[in-house]
Order: structure tokens, then C-alpha cells, then sequence
């Protein structure tokens, strides 16, 4: 798989022991993709950081696709064994003939604001505005096209452009690219403090939509099962890790700089982190998912139920 185009993430793998560098060598490596970087991904921050992977027995090369749309290409190709990503996505594979699977929820639902370029008051002032998003018919841009339709703009009323993930969509508005976009933190605050506005977060308008997932392959995992549970305890494991207090300073070092998260908004994370419990997602929350994507894209009768997308299975063995 050609890699023009993703970064991937070799200054966040630990430096090993000789015996630790032995034993890794010798575990399996699993290829995870992301989409974008974020708070969401703390708890991956710290499973490499405190080597919980390589206590699992594998191996994680971590890359950073910057696109829905080509991560869930190379997903379903095999370019990849794992990815995180909504899980819209996933119902929208499997549709298109794919065998991925849901198999844990990676976060919450984040706290994405609709950020809006100075001078843009209402929803009505995006008449005729550009709005940046990863996926034109994917992600979150299916929920943000149906509250545009709520609040009385029509399909030909503002142009979805594709712009690419958080970061690629900060620098869209800040260049004036685009006129709104949804962005979670930090891309958004610091956007707000620079002088931009805020037309609400899409929390406040779909409450019980879930947040991000991860999702493997059946292909893969048929053969893969123990270093997917064993992903999946070490993920775990890092999540844990953050919910502890007493980790606090130690954790504020494993964000990393280019995420440009200031203290008191790292401090603010931590604290969400080790109050609310770990993320789950649920057959109510993923109908939800399956009735968006219907109304989007028309498919035909009968609509998957959520047994097609999500299998539990793997995280339950995980313990």
C-alpha cells in the first residue's frame, strides 16, 4: 500500500529494553488507521507510551489517513486490520459488500461545535457558504446536513467541500477556504479564541448519537482473534489509566505538542476523561446510525438491523 499521503506515527512507539526490543520483534504487528487526531486518542497516546501493547504481545503501527474515504477504502482492501472511525462508516461498507464489523467503541460522541467564520450569525447566514468536511456523505456531515434541513436550508443552499480531517478543516477556515465547520477540541477553541463564532455543538442537537468506533474485518479476525482481544486490553488498559487522578500530571506529557492543546483545555479533557465512565455503544445508539445512513444514501428495504454492524463479542472475551 502506498503511503503518499498518511503519516505515520513512528515518534509515539516507545524505546524498548533489549529484551523488550527481542519480544517485540518477535509479536505480531497489527496496523491500526486513524482518521485525525485528537483528545479522543489520549488513550492510544498512553498504551504506546506505557508499552501496553507490547504487554499484550503485539505490536501497533499506528497511521494517520487524514480521509474517511480512503481509510475505509483500504480497510475493506486490507491495507489496514483495524481502524477508528464513526460508525456510519462501517454500516456504509458493509452495505457496499464488505465484511467489517463494529467491535468496541473507540469514544464518546465528541464535542463538536459548528465553527463559524466572523460575522455569521444565524444558520441562515450560510446561504451560500462553503462548509469543510472530511467525507461529503459521511461522518458527521450526514447529521449536519439533516439539522441544515431543521433549520430551513436546503440541499442547494451550501456547498459541501472535502477538505480532509480536523486539522485539514482547522486550516480551511482559518484561510478562509471555508465558512464553517464542524471541529472538535481543540481545534475548535482555539478557532473561538482567534475571533470566530459558534452556532451551537452537535451534542445539544442529536444528544444520543454515538461517537467513534473501532472496527476490524471478519476475514481478519477469523484468524487474528487474540491479537484483537489483546488490542483491545491494552486500548482498555490506557482508557483506565487516564481515569485514575493520581495520573494526571504524568498524562498532560503524552498528548503530543502538534495537537496544540493548551493546559487548562488538557487539564479540563483530563478531568471528562476520569469522571465519565468508558464508551459504549449500543444497538438503540447504532439504529440511530442505520436510519441516517437510509435517509442519505436510499437504500432499498429491508435495512440492516444492528447484529449486521456491531459484534460485541471480542470485547466481552477481553474482559
Amino acid at each position: 500500500m502506498s503511503q503518499q499521503g498518511f503519516l505515520i506515527f513512528r515518534a509515539l512507539r516507545p524505546q524498548f529494553g533489549l529484551a523488550l526490543t527481542q519480544a517485540a520483534s518477535a509479536a505480531q504487528t497489527v496496523r491500526l488507521a486513524v482518521i485525525s487526531e485528537g483528545l479522543l486518542t489520549w488513550p492510544l497516546y498512553v498504551a504506546q507510551k506505557k508499552q501496553l501493547f507490547e504487554k499484550e504481545g503485539i505490536r501497533v503501527e499506528v497511521t494517520l489517513t487524514g480521509s474517511s474515504v480512503m481509510q475505509l477504502e483500504q480497510l475493506t482492501r486490507g491495507g489496514f486490520d483495524i481502524g477508528f472511525q464513526q460508525s456510519d462508516h462501517v454500516v456504509r461498507g458493509v452495505e457496499q459488500g464488505s465484511d467489517l464489523f463494529i467491535f468496541m467503541a473507540q469514544g464518546h460522541a465528541p464535542d463538536l461545535s459548528l465553527v463559524v467564520a466572523a460575522g455569521i450569525q444565524s444558520f441562515a447566514d450560510l446561504k451560500g457558504r462553503i462548509i469543510a468536511v472530511d467525507g461529503a456523505r459521511t461522518g458527521y456531515a450526514l447529521l449536519l446536513r439533516k439539522l441544515l434541513a431543521e433549520k430551513g436550508l436546503g440541499k442547494g443552499d451550501v456547498v459541501f467541500k472535502e477538505f480532509g480531517g480536523s486539522q485539514e478543516r482547522f486550516d480551511a477556515l482559518k484561510n478562509g477556504a471555508a465558512s464553517a465547520s464542524l471541529l472538535n477540541p481543540p481545534f475548535d477553541r482555539n478557532l473561538l479564541t482567534a475571533g470566530f463564532g459558534s452556532l451551537g455543538a452537535i451534542n445539544d442537537f442529536f444528544p444520543a448519537y454515538p461517537g467513534s468506533v473501532a472496527a476490524a474485518r471478519r476475514s481478519w479476525v477469523r484468524d487474528n482473534e487474540q491479537p484483537l482481544i489483546a488490542f483491545i486490553r491494552a486500548f482498555n488498559a490506557g482508557y483506565a489509566w487516564l481515569q485514575d487522578p493520581g495520573n494526571k500530571a504524568e498524562a498532560i506529557t503524552m498528548l503530543p505538542s502538534r495537537l496544540g492543546v493548551g493546559p487548562e483545555a488538557t487539564a479540563k479533557a483530563f478531568e471528562r476523561f476520569a469522571r465519565r465512565s468508558r464508551p459504549a455503544i449500543t444497538a438503540q445508539g447504532l439504529q440511530q446510525v442505520i436510519d441516517v445512513v437510509w435517509d442519505a444514501e436510499g437504500y432499498k428495504p429491508p435495512k440492516g438491523a444492528p447484529e449486521k454492524y456491531l459484534d460485541p463479542v471480542y470485547l466481552q472475551r477481553a474482559g
